[in-house]
């Protein structure tokens, strides 16, 4: 259903209006996409979505529609874009957490209290035309997406998986009523100057004594033909309880295949089987390729192509994708294995420098024991917040 909301100035002596308009047109569809990139133009920080991959959110056949509602609003003033804002009830999630929450995602505006809470006015109407109580957010449509609201380390420079905002953007937000929900924490970790051999050779011998063995592979389609359906089905079962989780449809799964190949590399995928060749662990690294992403603005160019080739071979920075251990395991000390494996994948890279975590949830206290055999340095914090509606 369209809204179409118009906030005047409170006082007569403003005479500039914010106008809310839900997106339909191709026009429409691409001030959305561009808005952000003119927003954060000449910021050394903020790293763009590829615009071909973004471009399928208003595709009919699009992914997600199997199990969301969404819709997508654009805020003018004056006849210029000032903000954005796109709303999601994702069907799955509330069924799995007994919720009637709509999230907010790609929220991008710009120093403007009264654009702000005309977006997030939008949103909120529109939930509760579908019987939602709650306002959540950032979140995209599963947890695989960019999902949370920078708010420390704005002078750090994004990693592709996660989304950058300018400082003003908590205010904004925390002024509309919103309250946090939870934290993720970010960090840099280097490898320990020397590595602890003997933690390296515990970790084998915990290997041999749960009957696991470590599988690497030379060819990303061998690994999926073999481990590829396990892989997803793992990841669903590890990350399970996680917040904002959402089931994977086998249309999810196709469509991360693709992204895998796209940006994975064999060298850095590491799984532990069991005795039945079974996946009971992953630990799972992607070339960080923000640097090529952000000089081409999110365009798939001949330059980007050369300066992402170039990041996969020789990748001075990974970021720390994927990492889990079958709940079974854990109490195995399976974990500490996979950081042990995890160090002799890195240390195999001589450009490296060092891994971006990416989002670990503060009270994940099992991840972030695990990270201390690195050198940990704590550089971004990312919040989801709430509402009641």
């Amino acid at each position: 259903m369209s809204i179409g909301v118009v906030l005047f100035a409170t006082t007569l002596l403003e005479i500039a209006m914010i106008e809310i308009v839900e997106v339909k047109t191709k026009k429409q569809q691409r001030e959305f996409l561009n808005f952000p990139i003119k927003l954060y133009d000449g910021c050394p920080y903020y790293v763009p979505t590829l615009m071909i991959d973004e471009k399928k959110i208003f595709r009919k056949d699009y992914v997600y529609n199997e199990t969301c509602d969404v819709a997508f609003f654009l805020a003018y003033e004056d006849g210029k874009v000032v903000g954005r804002i796109s709303a999601i009830v994702q069907h799955a999630s509330n069924d799995k957490w007994g919720q009637k929450r709509v999230r907010f995602t790609r929220f991008d505006c710009v120093d403007d209290q009264r654009v702000a809470d005309a977006l997030f006015d939008a949103a909120t109407e529109w939930g509760k035309q579908l019987g939602m109580t709650e306002i959540v957010g950032p979140l995209g449509y599963s947890d695989l997406e960019r999902e949370g609201m920078l708010i420390e380390g704005f002078d750090q420079f994004g990693t592709y998986e996660e989304q950058y905002n300018y400082d003003y953007y908590p205010k904004l937000v925390e002024n509309y009523g919103f309250v946090k929900d939870v934290d993720w924490l970010e960090h840099k970790l280097y490898l320990p100057n020397p590595i602890d051999e003997r933690f390296i050779e515990v970790s084998k011998r915990m290997l041999e004594r749960n009957k696991c063995r470590m599988v690497r592979t030379t060819s990303l389609n061998k690994f999926l033909k073999q481990y590829g359906r396990q892989f997803f089905e793992i990841i669903d079962a590890t990350y399970d309880r996680l917040y904002g989780t959402v089931p994977f449809t086998e249309k999810m799964m196709d469509v991360m295949v693709g992204n895998f190949k796209m940006i994975a590399r064999p060298q850095d995928i590491a799984l532990l089987v069991n005795e039945d060749d079974k996946v009971v662990g992953f630990a799972i690294m992607f070339p960080s390729i923000s640097e090529a992403v952000t000089k081409s603005k999110g365009r798939l160019t001949l330059p980007f192509l050369f300066n992402f080739l170039k990041a996969k071979r020789h990748p001075k920075i990974l970021d720390l994708g994927l990492i889990g251990v079958l709940p079974e395991y854990e109490t195995r000390g399976i974990a500490s294995v996979m950081i042990g494996l995890l160090m002799e994948l890195i240390a195999e890279n001589k450009d490296f420098d060092h891994l971006e975590t990416n989002l670990t949830l503060e009270e994940n206290v099992h991840i972030l024991n695990m990270l201390k055999r690195f050198d940990k340095v704590f550089n971004k914090r990312r919040r989801c917040y709430k509402k009641d509606i």
